[in-house]
């Protein structure tokens, strides 16, 4: 189960998983009836798919999944999906459990939720319950169990009508697991695992061998109790008394997910699936992707199924093959966007980059050799450039069919930002400024003269030999090839500085907090354009003609046709308004949101 604080900007290392094509009628983009008063509609391009997964469970033949924060059901063994949120609110689902025709959902943020409908129709059961996310549930006979992220342990005997907090003795509240194993109750939490013998009514800690760790999930079989941790799997068979570590074979130790099919145990990693059939001691990697982070897993007769950062896989054969599993699933979350003729590229948060031929009609997941997640893109002549958060920067060819790591003297695999300019390609870092090859990567050079230490640079522009960069401490510019930056601020608030784009002589920055600033100097001076905007960061922007458009976190896409002096809201159609970067082909751009990519003519 994921975190529920994220800090900006800093993301895990993801793995890219299985190439698949989704094939689906051309996109047809929607323009505006009157160019002086912009009524621009978006349409979802169907893609490319890989949602984030929090949660599986399977009932008889029904599989139910938490992507991206809501609640789908599979009657076909995952071939297709259908979303069953009536009555959900707003926020992010985070775990199910079942009993009989009862689900319940857990919310970060509403608490709990019931359906006695398959999920159709949902119905709140929070009566007692604090405002604290719900982590996890457990059912046993009519007893129902909810974890919290911060107030412990809440029992309802009543399928959640009413709510009483049962914490005595817990003495660590941010409860991640529960499981139930005859008459008793274990939960794991932040700083191991305790044990009640009576719904909760009095706890204990119990882990002697384990230690203070922090537990993710539980397995049970038969007598064995297994609980996955940030150190392994660990394994007891005397009610949590005792614990032993069983982590041979275990490349990643950091278990997410357990699921148990007869005498097979499963462990969910952060580098993929691993299968142990002895109860734990000796382990083998099952994987569609060696570094593929598993969120979730559910086993049922023969099918095994895997929650991922990028969509639900399938294995029918313990794990020997694997299929991807995700028509009617949300989008996956798209992190970089670049134009070259009629190629569309798209950089993915945890499924790689994917091309597109056809504005966004179809879409082929363009993988092979390429690792982690994709935060930047850039063309220069035939090469592409992928710049990855944890491994640094890819050089594509024939459309990204193959790729290679090209990191010599990269001693940052962090990468921000890219920006190419004849033979000069820029990778902007996180906490490292900025390196620049010249020979496609094959070799690179600190050009950080000039920056604070450990400068974050988000985003560079080019206008020239004019080199800006985009900063948490800022704007920079050199003159000379990053031989040497300076601060060019004068205007500017203590602003983080998340993108910027070039217009002739005009230069824009969009800021974490302060909206959008224009420089016609090259940043000698700055001043605020923020007439129309919302108070929410500015996580990109993009030019083309007159029109300048700002992509905004929770907010949707704003329009300006004056530089600036004004905004006006253009979101219709746009279901997803976390836009984290704008492209521009022709008359077509295209967003990259937490939910696709969708496209809109001007």
């Amino acid at each position: 189960m994921r975190f529920l604080t994220f800090i900006v900007f800093v993301f895990v290392t993801i793995l890219l998983v299985g190439c698949e094509k989704k094939n689906v009628n051309p996109v047809t983009p929607v323009s505006p009836t009157d160019p002086t008063n912009p009524t621009i509609s978006w349409v979802h391009t169907d893609g490319p798919y890989g949602a984030y997964i929090d949660a599986l469970m399977v009932s008889g033949t029904n599989v139910f999944v938490v992507a991206s924060g809501g609640v789908f059901l599979s009657t076909d063994n995952g071939s297709s999906w259908t979303a069953h949120n009536s009555g959900l609110p707003n926020s992010s689902v985070l775990t199910l459990a079942i009993s009989g025709k009862n689900i319940f959902a857990g919310t970060s943020d509403d608490g709990v939720f019931l359906s006695t409908d398959d999920g159709r129709n949902w119905t709140s059961v929070n009566a007692g319950l604090p405002n604290s996310s719900v982590l996890t549930l457990a059912v046993s006979g009519t007893n129902l169990f909810a974890g919290t992220q911060d107030a412990g342990v809440f029992l309802s005997t009543n399928n959640g009508s009413s709510w009483v907090a049962v914490n005595s003795g817990l003495t660590n509240i941010q409860v991640r697991a529960l499981t139930i194993s005859g008459a008793t109750l274990f939960a794991g939490t932040y700083s191991g695992v305790f044990l009640s013998t009576n719904n909760g009514t009095s706890w204990s800690s119990v882990n002697f061998g384990m230690g203070l760790t922090i537990v993710n999930a539980f397995a049970v079989s038969g007598a064995k109790l297994f609980a996955g941790t940030y150190n392994g799997v660990f394994l007891s068979t005397d009610k949590g008394s005792n614990w032993a570590a069983v982590n041979s074979g275990l490349t990643n130790t950091w278990a997410n997910a357990l699921a148990v099919s007869g005498s097979t145990l499963y462990a969910g990693t952060y580098n993929g699936v691993f299968l142990s059939t002895n109860n734990g001691t000796n382990w083998t990697s099952v994987n569609f992707r060696s570094t593929a982070i598993v969120n979730a897993l559910a086993a049922s007769s023969t099918n095994l199924f895997a929650g991922t950062y990028n969509g639900v896989f399938l294995s029918t054969n313990n794990g020997s093959n694997w299929g991807s599993i995700n028509s009617g699933l949300p989008s996956t979350l798209v992190r970089a966007l670049t134009v070259s003729g009629n190629n569309l590229f798209v950089g993915t948060y945890g499924n790689g980059a994917f091309l597109s031929t056809d504005d966004g009609g179809s879409w082929t997941a363009v993988n092979s050799g390429l690792t982690n997640v994709v935060d930047a893109l850039a063309i220069s002549g035939t090469n592409f450039f992928a710049g990855t958060y944890g491994n640094g920067v890819f050089l594509g060819t024939n459309n990204g069919s193959s790729w290679t790591a090209v990191n010599s003297g990269l001693t940052n695999p962090y990468v921000l930002s890219l920006a190419a300019s004849g033979n000069n390609l820029f990778a902007g870092t996180q906490g490292s400024g900025v390196y620049l090859s010249t020979n496609n990567g094959s070799s690179w050079t600190a050009v950080h003269s000039g920056f604070p230490i450990y400068a974050s640079v988000n985003s560079l522009a080019i206008r020239g030999t004019n080199i800006f960069a985009g900063s948490d401490g800022g704007v920079y510019l050199s003159t000379n090839n990053g031989g040497s930056w300076t601060a060019v601020n004068s205007g500017l608030p203590n602003s983080f500085i998340l993108t910027l784009a070039v217009s002739d002589t005009n230069l824009f920055a969009g800021t974490m907090d302060d909206g959008v600033y224009l420089s016609t100097n090259n940043g000698g001076s700055w001043t605020a354009v923020n007439s129309g905007l919302p108070n929410s960061p500015v996580l990109t922007l993009a030019v083309s003609g007159t029109n300048l458009l700002a992509g905004t976190q929770g907010d949707g896409i704003f329009l300006s046709t004056n530089n600036g002096s004004t905004w006006t809201a253009v979101s219709s159609g746009l279901t997803n308004t976390n836009v984290r970067v704008i492209a521009s082909s022709g008359t077509n751009f295209f967003a990259g949101t937490d939910g696709g990519i969708f496209i809109s003519s001007l």
